[in-house]
């Protein structure tokens, strides 16, 4: 059933539909848009489109249990969701202050939704419909399934499951297994029996019915040993593929978390059908008069265009929610959605993005993906790029040109991310030159994070060196074609293993290129990354070997004001990391410098160069002094 309306949000709307009754309720932490870039209205147009009867009720007043009852009580069961982000992520900063707006709500107002509203929500709705089945989904339960380490209470939280209270879990993007349950529900079947759908876990008592599991250190053994922590999250992670993965079980006190292997990701044709389910495009009419919601504004105007990321960057839950695995759109879908994009009141001849996780990834890292999985044990590209690699833009240089040939198309921008590393292994410059020619708004947006070569080795991103190949075949192409294009690149302060010497190193880097970036990102320990493993073990899960974290909120502050060391508000930040780094050589007049001293008596270095390698040396042999004393 196709509806091209908005689905019912309250008792009036079911009665105009005519419906007496829901079989699903489900119940979101955002604003109700009703737009194919929103997780859990997908979820509820392919219930839809199944035959089923959803209603909405969306950011809930968590306080009121009537908040919960708006359209009655479900025939099947309530789904739930915390919406489009983690909710602690939406509602924090890094510096675990509050953030001022929330994107996903009417007139960015913050306060919607309640801080871990997925277990919130869900034990609001057992205190009114204690027996009815709740199934939760979305990003803040697939990347909390496991116990995890939770950063704003910084220690180790149990499975979601467990503190939710509710039946089953859906991990990852959810289509497959929606619809596989309410089949199952429908058919009279009670929730605790439906235990074998890949892409859910489900809480037992005993695993006799369980078949060829691997069991995890349980949540009291990683919540009390780091090592095991790290240990257990490897697996997850090296598990985490449809076809290869193994069922993974994980006890917490006399219960056992039970995770069933991944679910396959939607074909082509599958994937072309959820972006053809009638959506509206837009927010509910009862948003307008506050304002709207804000986050509409980023996705009308776009196109996603695939899912999956075989990038692995070990700071990013993509891997571990959508899979390694690309799955992308036909053209003809494609090009339907565009000309949707067209009769959009705020078209003006510009398509805003065409891409997903990463813009250029248009098809499986190679063949052999879809029929042994992704490797267990190496990368696609890192720290080199697979021999089996598959590097052609073609399809993707094909597409884009359909697009850009569309009647009233008078540009097409590519803003989601370019992985510039899969670009450069590519032996054709097309994609690279149609780039740079048409698809580029004069500012190139990539995301090297870093300069630094241990760094970036725990980041999992290529070298500096490849990014300096990729910033002067950029300049080479715009130089070719007469146009004037800048590289704007996504850089990140305090991951594992970045030191004060490693963010002066970026410093002198972003000096050497006469750029400050107007934005630093401090690295997020969120659920479900390598990189938020190392932060909390202060181990690397792939070797098992220390790592350097920086913690303190001083030393993350210099490491990000050494970035924006330009910026006066920055200076004695600046100086105290130069000071603590010995790195006084970068204070002073000459062009190497940083900063200027802090006043005219003082002495600084009037040249860079070997400055620096005298003053290191007189600093370890004093430093070697100082431990013979000892």
């Amino acid at each position: 059933m196709i509806l091209n309306e908005y689905l019912p949000v309250n008792r009036k709307d079911m009665e105009a539909l005519e419906w007496e009754q829901v079989d699903f309720v489900l119940v979101s932490g955002d604003a109700y848009v009703d737009h194919p870039s929103f997780g859990p209205i997908v979820i509820a147009r392919v219930l839809l489109d199944a035959g089923y009867k959803v209603g909405i009720i969306p950011q809930p007043d968590w306080n009121d249990p009537e908040s919960i009852g708006v359209l009655g009580e479900p025939r099947l069961g309530f789904l739930v969701s915390a919406g489009n982000m983690d909710s602690m992520v939406n509602h924090y900063y890094v510096s675990r202050r509050h953030r001022e707006m929330d994107n996903y709500s009417v007139g960015g107002e913050m306060g919607k939704r309640p801080d871990r509203a997925t277990i919130v929500y869900t034990n609001l709705i057992r205190k009114t419909f204690k027996n009815k089945p709740i199934i939760i989904g979305g990003i803040e339960a697939s990347l909390r399934r496991f116990a995890h380490y939770d950063y704003w209470e910084d220690s180790v939280r149990r499975s979601v499951l467990f503190d939710s209270n509710a039946d089953l879990l859906i991990y990852g993007m959810g289509e497959n297994q929606i619809v596989e349950i309410a089949d199952y529900l429908n058919s009279g079947i009670d929730i605790q029996y439906i235990t074998h759908i890949p892409g859910t876990c489900y809480l037992t008592s005993s695993l006799e019915i369980v078949d060829r599991y691997v069991e995890l250190a349980s949540f009291e053994e990683v919540s009390t040993d780091k090592v095991k922590y790290a240990e257990a999250f490897k697996v997850q992670y090296d598990e985490q593929d449809p076809i290869r993965g193994k069922t993974l079980v994980q006890k917490h006190a006399d219960r056992y978390l039970v995770q069933n292997p991944p679910t396959m990701p939607l074909d082509r044709d599958r994937l072309d059908w959820v972006f053809n389910l009638g959506y509206t495009r837009n927010y509910h009419p009862m948003y307008e008069a506050g304002g709207g919601i804000p986050a509409i504004k980023e996705v009308k105007l776009s196109i996603i265009s695939e899912r999956g990321c075989f990038g692995n960057c070990s700071f990013c839950a993509l891997a571990f929610h959508q899979g390694r695995i690309i799955t992308s759109r036909s053209h003809e879908s494609i090009i339907e959605e565009a000309k949707l994009i067209q009769l959009d009141t705020d078209y003006k001849g510009y398509i805003h993005d065409v891409g997903g996780p990463t813009a250029n990834f248009r098809h499986p890292a190679c063949k052999k993906q879809l029929k042994h999985g992704a490797c267990k044990h190496r990368q696609c590209l890192y720290p080199e790029p697979c021999e089996h690699l598959d590097t052609d833009h073609s399809d993707y240089v094909e597409l884009l040109t359909k697009l850009r040939e569309l009647e009233s198309v008078k540009k097409v921008f590519i803003r989601s991310g370019i992985r510039y590393d899969y670009l450069m292994y590519d032996d054709s410059d097309a994609f690279f030159t149609e780039l740079c020619m048409h698809h580029v708004s004069g500012q190139l947006k990539v995301a090297p994070e870093h300069i630094d070569e241990t760094v970036l080795d725990y980041m999992g991103k290529p070298s500096g060196k490849l990014y300096g190949r990729f910033v002067d075949k950029f300049n080479q192409i715009n130089r070719e074609i007469d146009k004037e294009q800048y590289i704007i690149p996504y850089l990140m302060s305090s991951h594992p293993g970045s030191t004060i010497k490693s963010a002066i190193r970026l410093a002198e880097y972003l000096r050497d290129i006469n750029y400050t970036p107007e934005q630093v990102q401090d690295f997020y320990p969120t659920p479900g990354t390598l990189s938020t493993c190392m932060y909390y073990t202060e181990l690397d899960p792939r070797t098992m070997k220390p790592v350097f974290i920086p913690k303190s909120n001083r030393e993350k502050a210099m490491q990000r004001a050494l970035l924006q060391y330009k910026n006066p508000k920055n200076y004695d930040l600046v100086y105290e990391a130069l000071t603590l780094a010995n790195r006084q050589d970068l204070i002073g007049f000459h062009d190497k410098a940083l900063i200027k001293p802090r006043s005219k008596g003082e002495k600084v270095s009037q040249k860079g160069g070997n400055y620096s390698k005298k003053l290191r040396k007189a600093s370890i042999k004093s430093s070697e002094k100082t431990k013979k004393r000892r």
